[in-house]
């Protein structure tokens, strides 16, 4: 068990982050182990095949038979929401001291991996340059693995954090950390931390609490080490539904939304269009275009730019996801 004792000014202090490294991080657990949770059983089966590339012992590597990982290479967020290429600079940052006492302690009471064999040199080059390899390896992994599916995770991260802070709001800190986790108890002002596999230790006090929402996280996760600054990974809430495929659209949806006249121009505008052209196109009046044109316009959904005499429209990016569907062969004549 590991406990906080949590002052008054340390709840004052306490905060949300939205962290790419530390899912990036978090999700080798799952990578090498499958079974710790079924639920990311879809996107190890997508992530996989690509990964061949990669040296895929050494990013194994980091993560210890306990499942523990190492601190530095999940530094503390000192913002909400960190860009990953921000953390990771961070990480690359890492003393060679430290580096040395996380990978020990990750694999602790065991050897380390010859993949990290550097690790364990007293030339602090050697060390270094390990992390360099390990933060270069972690990098590809991201754009492989993690970056193509972070929106949709960061979106759910950070429905945790407003529904984690409307608890605190509500119930204080009794009722946040009691909903957070069934292994995590609040009492007198310290919160336990049950079910981690470590020796009892209290972290201290005085710094604050950084509460931190995970895709990956199959339970709470402190850091390692009882001197680090209280920070806190949990499950976050709505995970079990991330990696299914969104339900495929109505395709009368669009018109129902839009109305049918300004759907089909939507559909239509995937090139740029003179008003003309869509006129002679849809067989209508210029001027009924042009109607259409301007809520259209107005409202984000297409752009317009000038071509000699002629002002050509096209989708915008928002009109783009709108109108992801291909356009349907019979177009509504009734503009």
């Amino acid at each position: 068990m590991i406990s906080f004792v949590l002052g008054v000014e340390d709840l004052a202090d306490t905060r949300f982050a939205v962290s790419p490294l530390q899912e990036t991080v978090l999700s080798l657990r799952v990578l090498r182990d499958p079974g710790l949770s079924a639920l990311h059983l879809p996107w190890h089966r997508s992530v996989l095949p690509g990964l061949g590339a990669l040296d895929t012992d050494l990013l194994m590597s980091l993560v210890g038979k306990r499942h523990l990982l190492p601190d530095f290479l999940t530094p503390r967020p000192t913002r909400f929401a960190p860009a990953f290429e921000d953390e990771l600079a961070v990480a690359r940052q890492a003393p060679p001291d430290l580096i040395r006492r996380d990978l020990l302690a990750t694999h602790a009471p065991g050897p380390l991996p010859e993949a990290l064999h550097d690790a364990t040199a007293t030339d602090d080059a050697r060390v270094v340059g390990l992390c360099d390899t390990i933060c270069e390896l972690l990098a590809r992994y991201w754009e492989l693995a993690i970056k193509p599916m972070w929106p949709r995770m960061r979106l759910t991260l950070e429905a945790d954090t407003t529904y984690r802070a409307r608890q605190l709001a509500t119930g204080g800190a009794r009722l946040l950390f009691t909903d957070m986790h069934a292994n995590m108890r609040w009492h007198d002002g310290v919160l336990h931390i049950d079910g981690v596999i470590s020796a009892h230790r209290t972290m201290a006090s005085g710094r604050g609490l950084l509460l931190i929402p995970s895709v990956f996280a199959h339970k709470p996760a402190p850091p390692i080490h009882q001197d680090d600054p209280p920070v806190l990974a949990y499950p976050s809430r709505a995970v079990g539904t991330l990696w299914t495929p969104p339900p495929a659209p109505d395709a009368t949806a669009l018109a129902d939304l839009l109305g049918a006249p300004r759907a089909t121009l939507l559909r239509i505008l995937e090139e740029p269009l003179a008003t003309t052209e869509l006129a002679r196109r849809l067989g209508v009046t210029p001027s009924a275009v042009s109607q259409h044109l301007r809520v259209l316009y107005a409202t984000g959904l297409v752009t317009r730019a000038r071509h000699g005499r002629q002002v050509l429209y096209r989708r915008s990016s928002l009109g783009d996801q709108l109108a992801h569907r291909p356009a349907e062969a019979a177009v509504s004549r009734g503009l």
